[in-house]
Order: C-alpha cells, then sequence, then structure tokens
C-alpha cells in the first residue's frame, strides 16, 4: 500500500488545532487516492512527525510549504534523519506545485464574481509571508504574482509581505475594489492576526474582500493528490 504523510510547519504556541486540521486536510486527500495510506503531522506538535513516521515508515514526505526554505531543506530532513526517515523521498512543497496557480485564478476569481467586482477593475493583492533572511518566500510570491499578471484578468497584481519591505499594510492602502489571498499553507497566527491587522491599518474594507489562505481552499486535497500520484507513476 502506497504511503505519504503531509508535513506542515504548525504552531509552536497552540499545536493542537494545527495538528488537527492537518489529519483532516490527510483525510481529504486520501479520500481520492484510494490504495493509500496518508498521515498529516506538523513540525511543531511534539513527537507528531516521528508518529507520522514510525506508523508510515515507507512514506513520501509532502511538505506542504508555501516556499523552499530553511524548514524544507533543512529541518524536515534533520527531523526524519532523526527518527529513521532519512531514507523517504521528500517532494516540492505546496507553493511550488504546478498547478497552484490555477487554483489560485479559480479562488479569486470566484471571490470577485461573489463580491460583484469586477476584475479588470480590480486588484489582486497577494499577502504573503517574507523575511528579512532569506528571500524563499519572496521569490516565490514574486514568480506567482507574475503570473497573476498574464493570466489572472485583474488590472492590477501587487504583493505584501508580514515581515519584509513591501509591508502589507502599504501594498493594501488606496487599492480600491480587491480581494486579498493570503498565500499562506495554514489558518494560523499570520493569517489569523498580522493579516487582518495590516488590513485595518491600511483601511482595505470595505471595499477589499479577504479571502482565506490559499491552503484552505476547496481544491487543495485534489492538488495534493495528484502531486502525489505524478510522484509514483514517474
Amino acid at each position: 500500500m502506497l504511503q505519504a504523510i503531509l508535513v506542515a510547519h504548525g504552531a509552536p504556541a497552540d499545536p493542537d488545532p494545527q495538528e488537527a486540521a492537518m489529519a483532516a486536510l490527510a483525510n481529504r486527500v486520501a479520500a481520492s487516492l484510494p490504495g493509500w495510506q496518508i498521515r498529516g503531522a506538523t513540525l511543531a506538535a511534539p513527537d507528531a512527525l516521528e508518529g507520522a513516521v514510525a506508523a508510515l515508515p515507507d512514506a513520501l514526505i509532502y511538505p506542504f510549504f508555501m516556499a523552499e526554505g530553511w524548514f524544507t531543506k533543512t529541518n524536515l530532513p534533520k527531523r526524519l534523519n532523526a527518527c529513521g526517515g532519512g531514507g523517504m523521498r521528500q517532494l516540492r512543497p505546496f507553493g511550488a506545485d504546478p498547478a497552484l496557480p490555477d487554483l489560485m485564478i479559480t479562488v479569486a476569481g470566484r471571490a470577485a464574481q461573489e463580491a460583484g467586482i469586477a476584475p479588470d477593475r480590480a486588484a489582486l493583492l497577494l499577502a504573503a509571508h517574507g523575511s528579512q533572511v532569506s528571500r524563499s518566500s519572496a521569490e516565490m510570491t514574486e514568480a506567482l504574482a507574475g503570473l497573476m499578471r498574464e493570466r489572472a484578468g485583474f488590472a492590477r497584481v501587487v504583493m505584501g509581505f508580514v515581515e519584509e519591505a513591501p509591508f502589507l499594510q502599504d501594498a493594501a492602502r488606496g487599492l480600491g475594489p480587491a480581494i486579498c489571498l493570503p498565500l499562506f499553507a495554514l489558518s494560523a497566527g499570520h493569517v489569523t492576526g498580522d493579516v487582518p491587522e495590516a488590513l485595518a491599518e491600511a483601511e482595505f474594507a470595505p471595499e477589499g474582500v479577504l479571502l482565506p489562505p490559499i491552503g484552505a481552499a476547496a481544491g487543495v486535497p485534489a492538488l495534493i493528490a495528484a502531486a502525489l500520484a505524478r510522484s509514483v507513476s514517474s
């Protein structure tokens, strides 16, 4: 039986809600992949990754992260090595999936339609993490923004970050009608606190619409299932 472990960062201060979210996501992915055993785990929950590796020793590792960075390149492999999963195959992260731009276009377009916003007269604001020490989050966001400018049909596509310039509160100011799509995998602290606080400071509402993070979109389980299926067929 094929096996996979979906791994996210989680929330160290309160790991249980994100651990439950990853378990639920694993169940939804498994519903699209008969014959697979799939578990979710976060790095933040004590012994969660270790328990998943012990239960599924032949699993593929799917990083539910938005970018390649220290966690996917260094921390996760180190943790896997330490618990006997050093030989496991690690796939590209969620944020690097080639199907993600199409999902973003669908989510943003549907939100604009539901809000009565004409995309060709509105802005799409991509809210992302950013970093003062690594370019990986910004580079991922810049690449996705470029694709959105080409294909999404919005008048403007702009970026704003929580932890580096252009900061989200500055990017969101004065946009007029807009859709804000947070480029985060889980609804943790940045999504529930930093993003809405930055938009409030920028007076983004009432013309702007804040969406749930892209990792919570309805199409995500199918996207992950497709990535896992491709990994074994190739």
